[in-house]
């Protein structure tokens, strides 16, 4: 067991989590303010909603395999694949927590995430191993 690539992998899902909630955080916020500035018409904010959810869950494979490779580690792909599946999941489950103001994804769930993530950082072919 490689343990200094699952302390990559730890920092790693730890710096894409904490960035995609800001995303998330940022977005609903402007989804909200454009509801309300709107009058709270139909399907106001929507395209601000859609865009966020979008937005966070494109961002997070891109900062797993980019943080994994400044990194130098390779066989990423179940890494970066199952955790940010995981991620879609979680965000969606979360999302009328986070989509309030000043709520957040409850930190055990964020900390099993990133634990989860972890684990799974030492998945996958790397050269030398046998």
């Amino acid at each position: 067991m490689r343990y200094i690539r699952h302390a990559k992998g730890a920092l790693t899902v730890a710096a894409a989590t904490a960035a995609c909630h800001a995303v998330m955080s940022a977005g609903f916020a402007w989804s909200r303010d454009s509801a309300t500035a709107s009058g709270d018409t139909l399907f106001a904010g929507a395209f601000e909603f859609l865009f966020t959810m979008a937005a966070s869950w494109t961002l997070m494979p891109l900062l797993l395999w980019f943080g994994m490779l400044v990194l130098r580690e390779t066989g990423n792909t179940v890494f970066v694949l199952v955790t940010s599946l995981v991620w879609a999941g979680l965000s969606g489950y979360f999302t009328d927590d986070i989509d309030s103001a000043g709520g957040h994804i409850p930190i055990p769930a964020l900390a099993a995430f990133v634990l989860l993530g972890t684990a799974l950082a030492g998945a996958g072919d790397r050269p030398g191993d046998a």
